[in-house]
C-alpha cells in the first residue's frame, strides 16, 4: 500500500507590489495555518518518510513550518516540475516517487492539486489554502497509480480545526 498526502502552501502574501509570483512569501494567517496542520497531521498521522515540495517561496516555508510542528525530520526535495504543474504533470511526479516510499508529503499549489485529487480518487473536493489530503493505493509502485486507483480516507483544512 503507498499513501500520498497532499499539502497545498499556505496563504500567501499579495502585499509586496510587484514581486514575482514565484517569490510571494507566506501572510500572517498562512504562517499561522501551516504549523497548525503539521500539529494535526502529528496527532492524526500517517507519517510521511519523504517529502517533495514546489520550490516557490511559499511552499518552501509552508513545508518548513509544517515539518518543524509536526516534529519531523525529513529534508524536502524541491522539484521544480510542480510549481504551476497540471494535473497529468503531478501525476508523473507522483509515478516517479522513490519505490521504498510507502508515505510521501507533496506540496504544492491549484489548481493542479485539486484537479490531482479529482484525478486520483474520482471525487470533487476544494483545496483552499494549507489544505491537507490523505489518499490511499492499494498498490506495491508509485509507477502503477493512476486515474480513480486511489481512495480519500480524508481531506482537512485550517476552518475545520476550530
Amino acid at each position: 500500500m503507498k499513501t500520498l498526502l497532499l499539502l497545498r502552501h499556505a496563504k500567501s502574501s499579495w502585499d509586496e507590489a510587484g514581486i514575482a509570483d514565484f517569490e510571494r512569501p507566506l501572510a500572517p494567517r498562512g504562517r499561522k495555518d501551516a504549523p497548525r496542520m503539521g500539529k494535526t497531521l502529528a496527532q492524526r498521522g500517517p507519517l510521511p518518510d519523504a517529502v517533495v515540495s514546489s520550490p516557490a517561496e511559499r511552499a518552501r516555508q509552508t513545508v518548513e513550518a509544517f515539518l518543524d510542528a509536526a516534529g519531523l525530520d525529513l529534508q524536502p526535495k524541491f522539484d521544480q516540475k510542480i510549481y504551476a504543474a497540471s494535473a497529468e504533470t503531478l501525476l508523473d511526479v507522483v509515478r516517479r516517487l522513490p519505490p521504498r516510499r510507502s508515505c510521501v508529503l507533496l506540496v504544492g499549489h491549484n489548481p493542479g492539486f485539486e484537479e490531482l485529487l479529482g484525478r486520483l480518487t474520482g471525487s470533487r473536493a476544494e483545496m483552499p489554502t494549507a489544505a491537507l489530503a490523505c489518499i490511499d493505493f492499494e498498490t506495491r509502485g508509485w509507477s502503477e497509480i493512476d486515474k480513480g486507483s486511489g481512495t480519500l480516507r480524508w481531506l482537512l483544512a485550517p476552518k475545520e480545526l476550530g
